[in-house]
């Protein structure tokens, strides 16, 4: 039995819009490329070929790994209030002892993107934020050595 795996509404619609590009858009364009390089002749020597179907090989995994993904999500509902810290919230922090303000949005690991202030529910920023409220202090345990935050705001 397949891992429940815990999406955004948000999470969700962009993962069914990428499985959908991969098998509309980019699964035909590999399709071609293989083709092609098909035409080229002897198959054993060719590195276009070669390229092609190692292409193919990882799109089609990209494939089967989103559809198991898609089909064992559960869609995080709002909780509502905003008075407590959950996934799909986005939260503000400051780290004591600095004027320094984050602002992330809590998801699950398998949406999460640092880059653009996505971070997953358990990793250990968002670990310590998850059930907690504004005005909350929180220290986080990171490889550098340990971070203290305030939450500034919720939602």
């Amino acid at each position: 039995m397949s891992e429940e795996i815990l999406l955004t509404k948000e999470g969700y619609a962009e993962k069914k819009k990428l499985l959908d590009e991969l098998r509309t858009v980019k699964r035909p364009e590999v399709a071609e490329r293989l083709k092609e390089a098909i035409a080229y002749g002897d198959i054993s020597e060719n590195a276009e070929y070669d390229s092609a179907k190692n292409e193919q090989a990882e799109l089609e995994d990209h494939i089967v790994k989103l559809e198991s993904l898609i089909k064992n999500a559960k869609i995080i509902e709002d909780e509502g209030s905003g008075d407590i810290v959950r996934i799909g919230q986005r939260v503000t922090i400051k780290k004591i002892g600095t004027k320094e303000k984050l602002i992330y949005t809590i998801v699950s690991s398998s949406e999460s993107d640092p880059i653009n202030g996505k971070i997953s529910n358990v990793s250990p920023v968002g670990a310590a934020l998850i059930d907690k409220k504004v005005k909350d202090k929180v220290d986080v345990k990171l490889p550098n050595g340990v971070a203290s935050y305030e939450i500034i705001s919720i939602g």
